[in-house]
C-alpha cells in the first residue's frame, strides 16, 4: 500500500531517466524530476484551501508575512511507480501537521505532548518570575538598596576625607604652635588635639556602623523578593534543560541501513555538541525519515524557497536552496548513510588545468590575473591555490606573498609582494583605502538606475558559513557604488566601486532585496548556477611601494 504522502506526478515524466545517484543536498543543480516535482507543489501552494498562510507574495499584504522553505523529495514505491514527497521548513500556518506534507519526527504541538505541556509549566514560571518583577514593591526595594548603598558610599568617603584633613590640619598645627607656647601650654594644646582626634574616630566608625545597619536593612526588604525570584530563575532553567533533553531524545532519524539514531547521538561529534535550535525540524530531514520508515526509495531532492525573503537573508521567490549547514549536515551525513549520493563538487579542484597569467612583474611585485573558479589561497580541502602556484614560482620570496584576496568564483587582478617589506607597504594602501577598485558584472535582471551607493553592514550566516547576511546589530560596515554600463536582454552591465572589502560583498550587495535585489548571473551562493560567476576584478589603482609611482593595472573582462 502507497503511504498517503505519495504524491503522483501529474505531469508526463515519460523519457527522464532516473539519476544514477542521489542529491547531493549541499551544493547541487536540481534534476529535472526534482523540478517538476516542485512546479507541482508550488501550483498546489498557488491554488490550496487546506490552510490559510500569508507568504508575501502578495505585495499588498506584506506586513505579518513570513516566507519558508519547502521540499520535494523524488521517491519510488515497491510497485516501482514514481511519485514525490512534500515538506516544510518549521511549521506553517500555526501547525506542524498538514495532510499534503509529510508529518514532523515530532510535533512539540500536539496538544497532549509532553513538550506542550512542559512549556505551560514553563510559561507559569514565567509568568510568576514577571509578576514579582514587575511588582512595585520589589522596584521600591531595588532603588531603596541601591539609593542607601550609593549614600552611604558617597558619606563614608566624605567622612573619611573629612578625618583626613582634620588629621593634617592637626599636624600642621603641632608643629607651628610648638615654639610659640610655653610647655604648660603646649600639653594642653596637644591634649585637645588628641581629643578632637578620638572625637573624629568615634565620628567616623559612628557613621559606618550607621550605614552598615541601614544598606542591611535594604537588603533584607530586597531579599525577601530575591530569595523567590532566584529560586523560581533555577526553577526555570533546570525544566527548561530537562524539557530540551527530553525533545532531543523524541527526535530519531532513520538512515537508508534503517539504523536510527537520535540528536544527542548524531550531535555528539560536533561541536558544539549540543544540538541547535530547529534542528530536525528543517525539510530534508522530515523527508528522508518518510521514506525510509515507508518503504519509499529516495531518487532526487531539492529545497525551494516561497513567499517573502527575510530582512536579513537573500531568499528569492521560487528558487532552489541547499539544505542549511549548522542543522542539516551533521543529521544528513547520517540518513545519508546507505544511499549512493553525488560526489561533493566542492571537493574537486576547479583550477585543475587553469593558467595563472602575469600582468605585470618587477623586482618587487607581481600581478597576476586569477581565473573564474580558482581559490586564493588553499581551502579545507583544495591546496592548489593562487598563493600555492606563487610559492611555487617566486620560492624564494619572503612574506606572505598574496596582499589581497577575492572569491574563489571571481576571476580577475590579484596583486602580490615578493618581500615581506613591501607586503606590508602595500597593505597598508589597501587597509587605508588608498587602493582604487572597479569590478565589472552581468546582473540577472535591468535596472531602472543608472548608479547610487549600496550601504549593508554584514557579517557570516553562523548556520551556513560562509553566506553572508545584512546584519545592523553585529554587522560590519560594508559600502559599494554602482553604474550601470548596458541593458540588454534582461540583463544588466554594471561597474562596481568597493568602498570598504567585506567577505561576499559585491553579491551580497547586488541580491540583496536592500540592495539592487538583482543577482550577479551565475552566482551560486545568491542567486541561480551558470557556467561562471559573471563577476571579474578588471582594475587596481595603487602606489608603488619602492619607485612610489602611481600604477594602474586592468585586466579585461571576458564578458
Amino acid at each position: 500500500m502507497t503511504p498517503n504522502c505519495f504524491h503522483p506526478f501529474k505531469s508526463s515524466i515519460a523519457g527522464i531517466p532516473i539519476p544514477e545517484k542521489f542529491t547531493f543536498p549541499f551544493y547541487y543543480e536540481a534534476h529535472e524530476l526534482s523540478k517538476i516535482a516542485s512546479a507541482e507543489l508550488q501550483d498546489y501552494l498557488n491554488n490550496q484551501t487546506d490552510f490559510s498562510h500569508n507568504f508575501g507574495i502578495d505585495a499588498t499584504d506584506e506586513s505579518h508575512a513570513i516566507g519558508k522553505m519547502f521540499g520535494v523529495l523524488v521517491v519510488q514505491n515497491k510497485q516501482g511507480e514514481l511519485g514525490y514527497l512534500a515538506a516544510f521548513s518549521g511549521k506553517l500556518a500555526n501547525s506542524n501537521d498538514h495532510p499534503f506534507f509529510v508529518p514532523p519526527l515530532f510535533d512539540m504541538l500536539q496538544e497532549d505532548g509532553f513538550y506542550r505541556k512542559g512549556e505551560e509549566i514553563n510559561t507559569s514560571v514565567n509568568n510568576r518570575v514577571e509578576a514579582i518583577e514587575s511588582n512595585p514593591d520589589y522596584q521600591l526595594a531595588i532603588a531603596q538598596y541601591k539609593n542607601d548603598s550609593e549614600e552611604s558610599k558617597q558619606q563614608i568617603l566624605d567622612a573619611k576625607q573629612l578625618v583626613k584633613k582634620n588629621k593634617s590640619q592637626r599636624s600642621l598645627k603641632r608643629e607651628e604652635m610648638k615654639a610659640l607656647l610655653s610647655p604648660e601650654e603646649y600639653a594642653t594644646l596637644l591634649k585637645e588635639l588628641s581629643d578632637e582626634s578620638i572625637a573624629d574616630s568615634y565620628y567616623l566608625n559612628d557613621l559606618i556602623r550607621y550605614w552598615k545597619f541601614r544598606v542591611f536593612n535594604s537588603s533584607l526588604k530586597l531579599d525577601f523578593f530575591q530569595q523567590e525570584l532566584d529560586a523560581l530563575k533555577k526553577e526555570r532553567k533546570e525544566r527548561s534543560n530537562q524539557l530540551q533533553q527530553q525533545l532531543f531524545e523524541s527526535y530519531a532519524f532513520l538512515n537508508a541501513r534503517q539504523e536510527e539514531k537520535s540528536l544527542l547521538e548524531i550531535f555528539e561529534n560536533y561541536e558544539p555538541k549540543t544540538p541547535p535550535s530547529g534542528a530536525g525540524e528543517c525539510a530534508a530531514p522530515k523527508l528522508l525519515n518518510y521514506a525510509y520508515t515507508n518503504g519509499l526509495k529516495p531518487i532526487a531532492m531539492a529545497e525551494f524557497w516561497w513567499g517573502k525573503a527575510p530582512n536579513s537573508e537573500i531568499r528569492k521567490h521560487g528558487q532552489f536552496y541547499p539544505s542549511c549547514k549548522s542543522k542539516c549536515e551533521p543529521i544528513l551525513g547520517h540518513m545519508l548513510q546507505g544511499l549512493e549520493v553525488d560526489e561533493n563538487p566542492m571537493k574537486a579542484n576547479p583550477a585543475l588545468g587553469k593558467v595563472l597569467k602575469t600582468i605585470y612583474e618587477d623586482e618587487w611585485i607581481v600581478v597576476v590575473n586569477k581565473p573564474a573558479d580558482f581559490l586564493s589561497v588553499p581551502g579545507k580541502t583544495i591546496e592548489d591555490s593562487v598563493l600555492t602556484r606563487l610559492q611555487e614560482q617566486y620560492p624564494n620570496a619572503t612574506g606572505p606573498l598574496l596582499v589581497h584576496r577575492i572569491d574563489m568564483s571571481t576571476s580577475g587582478i590579484l596583486l602580490a609582494a615578493k618581500t615581506k617589506e613591501v607586503h606590508q607597504l602595500l597593505q597598508e594602501q589597501f587597509i587605508n583605502r588608498k587602493v582604487s577598485k572597479r569590478y565589472v558584472a552581468l546582473l540577472d535582471g535591468e535596472l531602472s538606475e543608472s548608479k547610487g551607493e549600496i550601504d549593508l553592514p554584514l557579517r557570516v550566516d553562523l548556520d551556513n558559513r560562509p553566506q553572508q547576511l545584512v546584519c545592523y546589530d553585529y554587522g560590519k560596515p560594508a559600502k559599494t557604488r554602482w553604474k550601470t554600463l548596458e541593458r540588454k536582454e534582461g540583463r544588466t552591465k554594471v561597474y562596481f566601486y568597493p568602498i570598504t572589502g567585506r567577505t561576499h560583498q559585491l553579491r551580497v550587495h547586488a541580491a540583496h532585496q536592500m540592495g539592487l535585489n538583482t543577482p550577479i548571473v551565475g552566482d551560486d551562493l545568491y542567486g541561480t548556477k551558470s557556467d561562471r560567476l559573471y563577476l571579474h576584478a578588471e582594475f587596481l589603482k595603487f602606489v608603488h611601494p619602492i619607485s612610489r609611482k602611481t600604477m594602474i593595472v586592468k585586466a579585461k573582462c571576458e564578458f
